[in-house]
């Protein structure tokens, strides 16, 4: 995400509340306490994609005792919590709660000490580099004051810990076992992410495509191998993966519209053991990026073209033709319907003040909660950002103008407090809004 700046006399608005007394502001300050005991715990207690077993019960466990119905283990290590007080709206939250195979190096006395095999058999240290501890008490916080506030407010409250958003699969999995047809089905739809481009404490909002289609392509090309004395009696394959590479690069220059949006990175590029032999081939691996559907359809199909006719150019027999592998993964891009992007933005607007709701451009990361819209569009869907970088780190970087610890980082420590603070106002508010009185 690019950052977005914000001057020193609006970085000191940011702990000052829209009103010198709000019952949600209230609500939220009075279980902060708690709720920072929860993101320690959380963050000192990492568990990787679909392993998400402790923290999804220390979830389920806080659900139950507010008075949700709740059901655990749904589309793997999922949780969902219903609470129903009358006829009225469906409203869907969603927290996920998975980390990452990265090695804590932020010094917090809190700090994840929790070490793994991956499923590849690689060793690594697991922490909440993403911030998803932060969004797993926000989800606790928000989920009290709506049972405390039943009298606010007539609907169902569908609240959901979705494991797996780390890999792209934990929102398939949850419609997949039928969240959608065995829950009553949301007509909004609304989550939050921590953001390291942000003061903490500020929200960001996007109406539109907000996050980015993502996937993920192979290509094997292929060649014959040889002794590197001899090229003219062999097919090059690291040659011709170099080719391929470069002539990648044109999809987005040369071949889409340069109003819209791509992102071709070749990440990977493997071939050979020796430098006097010529290999039999080559390995490549591709992160795409985009946001409309017909963007991603061409960049996929350019791909394919580039590496057969490069092959072919290189001299390459049929058999010989690059393999390209579209892997499984795949997600979609985050769409926020407008009428809730820009009805939130007044709302949160008119609670925070002007100086803590910004508009930020879009993102090429990539978030499956963008399934659950694509699922049935009729949902009213919104994913708004909450700023987490500490005031003394965004005032040593310049308002943002230096680098910062980025989300996945192993340096990456938010303020958690303004972020959960603020999240778990936002998200009561929101949630208010839509199943008020």
């Amino acid at each position: 995400m690019r950052k977005l700046l914000i001057g020193t006399a609006a970085l000191a608005l940011i702990a000052t509340p829209a009103f010198a007394s709000d019952p949600v502001h209230d609500a939220t300050q009075r279980q902060m306490p708690a709720l920072m005991d929860f993101y320690r715990d959380f963050h000192a207690h990492p568990e990787l994609s679909l392993h998400e077993t402790r923290s999804a019960a220390k979830l389920a466990e806080q659900a139950r005792a507010a008075g949700y119905e709740v059901t655990e283990n749904f589309g793997g290590t999922g949780v969902v919590a219903v609470l129903r007080n009358g006829p009225g709206p469906v409203l869907l939250l969603r927290a996920d709660i998975d980390a990452l195979p990265v090695t804590e190096d932020t010094g917090l006395p809190y700090a994840s000490k929790v070490r793994t095999t991956t499923a590849e058999g690689v060793e690594t240290g697991v922490m909440h580099a993403c911030g998803h501890d932060t969004h797993m008490a926000t989800w606790i916080g928000t989920l009290r004051n709506m049972a405390a506030m039943k009298g606010q407010w007539h609907g169902t409250l569908i609240m959901i810990a979705q494991p797996a958003e780390e890999v792209g699969v934990g929102a398939g999995a949850m419609l997949d076992a039928g969240l959608f047809t065995k829950f009553p089905k949301p007509s909004v739809a609304i989550a939050f992410h921590d953001s390291a481009s942000l003061p903490a404490g500020v929200i960001g909002m996007h109406p539109g495509y907000a996050m980015a289609n993502v996937d993920w392509v192979d290509i094997n090309v292929k060649g014959v191998g040889g002794h590197g004395a001899y090229p003219h009696l062999t097919k090059d394959p690291i040659v011709l993966a170099s080719r391929i590479v470069v002539t990648l690069q044109t999809l987005v220059s040369r071949e889409t519209d340069p109003q819209e949006a791509a992102v071709v990175t070749v990440g990977s590029f493997h071939g050979g053991q020796k430098p006097n032999v010529i290999p039999e081939s080559a390995f490549l691996q591709l992160t795409i990026r985009s946001y409309k559907p017909e963007v991603r359809k061409n960049v996929l199909e350019g791909i394919a073209r580039i590496a057969k006719g490069e092959a072919i150019a290189a001299g390459m027999p049929e058999d010989k033709m690059p393999e390209v592998i579209t892997k499984p993964g795949f997600t979609p891009a985050v769409y926020n319907t407008e009428p809730l992007a820009d009805h939130m933005t007044q709302l949160f607007t008119r609670r925070f003040g002007e100086a803590r709701v910004q508009q930020v451009p879009a993102s090429m990361a990539g978030e499956d909660f963008s399934r659950y819209y694509l699922a049935d569009k009729s949902i009213q869907s919104l994913l708004f950002w909450v700023g987490g970088v500490p005031k003394a780190a965004w005032d040593a970087s310049d308002g943002g103008r230096l680098p910062l610890p980025s989300l996945h980082s192993s340096k990456w420590a938010p303020d958690a407090e303004a972020v959960i603070g603020t999240a778990t106002e936002a998200m009561t508010a929101a949630a208010l809004d839509v199943l008020g009185k």
